[in-house]
């Protein structure tokens, strides 16, 4: 059943399938999963033949919803389904969210369901920023989102934002660029960007504009840094360790599970004066008995820190823990 299912989908949707074929998955005379078929009949709604797009059409609204849910959720969905859903589904229970939860999903279509979402699918979008600021439209419906919660609404806010300011690049480039003419037309190209074309350079750049732009003011940028597929353990490792990003940066390291394989990472973080309390707190028994040591005497990071480690470090001498 699996073959002769698999050889129906991709004769259907390569447009190849025979007026029979589809004629019997509309009547449902083939033995098909509900999936399966819900899937199929959305790719039919396009058929050449308007005969056989309208009655697939027409058994498509007597179908239960929890299917198109289902198949929302597949990796290989057809991209014809996505658009389906949108156009016809979106205000149902689930939809839109199914449809921004799916990384398989283009843009196009969670903008058409965008005003459906729940806060639960614009996180899903606020955790996939290369797929989200990719469509402006997309951008623009979410963040007038009723459903947006107070944080995401802040967060959402950042894209609306214009230019950054010259001061705000001038001290991380000084850093990173030595040579002065190049520094002045990165300081230039850097000035006349949009939030969305540095989000799009936090994503795509390379390391010398990640280095920049992670200390860029707005936010999103930052998240767009942290989200980069190009991003590589060095950078994380170097990041942990600097003093002037944003909290938000050091929190989003330490959630990241990939790079919290790194120890030197976990211990940049727990040494970082700026990384939140509740963070170093969770991660400094990680620390080995040279650093758990070190950070006993370190005076730049908080009291309740520093405390908590001399207890962990007699404990452990102790033979206790």
């Amino acid at each position: 059943m699996e073959a002769i299912n698999a050889d129906l989908r991709t004769e259907i949707c390569s447009g190849r399938a025979r007026p029979e074929q589809k004629l019997a998955l509309c009547s449902s005379s083939m033995s098909l999963s509900p999936e399966d078929r819900v899937e199929l009949l959305a790719v039919l709604t396009c058929d050449q033949d308007a005969k056989v797009a309208e009655r697939a059409q027409n058994v498509l609204l007597i179908q239960p919803l929890e299917h198109f849910v289902a198949v929302l959720a597949r990796p290989d969905a057809d991209l014809r389904f996505f658009s389906y859903c949108a156009g016809n589904l979106a205000d149902k229970p689930g939809i839109a969210d199914a449809l921004a939860k799916n990384p398989s999903c283009p843009a196009a279509p969670i903008a058409r369901a965008a005003r459906h979402l729940t806060t639960e699918g614009i996180q899903s979008m606020l955790d996939n920023l290369e797929r989200f600021v990719s469509d402006p439209l997309l951008v623009s419906e979410v963040t007038n989102s009723p459903a947006a919660s107070a944080e995401q609404r802040e967060l959402l806010k950042e894209t609306q934002k214009g230019t950054i300011e010259r001061k705000d690049i001038e001290e991380a480039l000084n850093e990173i660029e030595p040579d002065p003419a190049k520094r002045e037309t990165l300081m230039q190209r850097l000035a006349q960007m949009s939030v969305i074309e540095r989000l799009m350079l936090a994503l795509k750049g390379g390391r010398s504009e990640r280095m920049m732009l992670i200390r860029d003011p707005n936010k999103l940028v930052q998240r767009c840094v942290m989200q980069s597929p190009r991003l590589t353990d060095a950078e994380v490792e170097l990041f942990a360790s600097m003093t002037n990003l944003s909290n938000e940066v050091l929190r989003i390291i330490s959630q990241m599970r990939a790079f919290m394989k790194n120890y030197a990472i976990v211990k940049n973080l727990v040494a970082n004066p700026k990384t939140p309390l509740d963070v170093s707190l969770h991660l400094f028994p990680r620390l080995n008995a040279t650093d758990l040591q070190k950070l006993t005497t370190n005076r730049n990071v908080p009291e309740t820190l520093r405390s908590t480690a001399v207890k962990l470090h007699r404990r452990r001498k102790s033979g206790a823990g």
